[in-house]
């Protein structure tokens, strides 16, 4: 069975980096998708960045551009999530998942799995 924990939310001042962290079990990274995505209260939740298996191709949402980073650690179930200059409207409930759809600025839960989530949020 498929596993996803996510770990590195916490509160952040505006302006502020965090280091999110997906460690996935019974799945080879190696030959999927991942994405990270998010959901603040009273809102849908979203796709944040994505990362393609096959050209490492990176994807994210307009309004992260420039601030946030998706990562791989090569030969590891382990990706991450830097995102820097956080605002208050990224506050949300991170989630990382396996094998969203991920190209053409598209960042789309389908089959794969969910973690638990982790808060994150920006706030003086």
């Amino acid at each position: 069975q498929v596993q996803l924990v996510e770990s590195g939310g916490g509160l952040v001042q505006p302006g502020g980096p965090l280091r999110l962290s997906c460690v996935v079990s019974g799945l080879n990274l190696d030959y999927y998708n991942i994405g990270w995505f998010r959901q603040a209260p009273g809102k849908e939740r979203e796709g944040v960045s994505c990362i393609r298996s096959g050209d490492g191709i990176r994807y994210y949402r307009d309004s992260v551009k420039g601030r946030f980073t998706i990562s791989r650690e090569n030969g590891k179930n382990t990706f991450y999530l830097q995102m820097n200059s956080l605002k208050p409207e990224d506050t949300a409930v991170y989630y990382c998942a396996t094998d969203p759809i991920c190209g053409n600025n598209q960042i789309i839960k389908r089959r794969g799995s969910w973690g638990q989530g982790t808060q994150v949020t920006v706030s003086s």
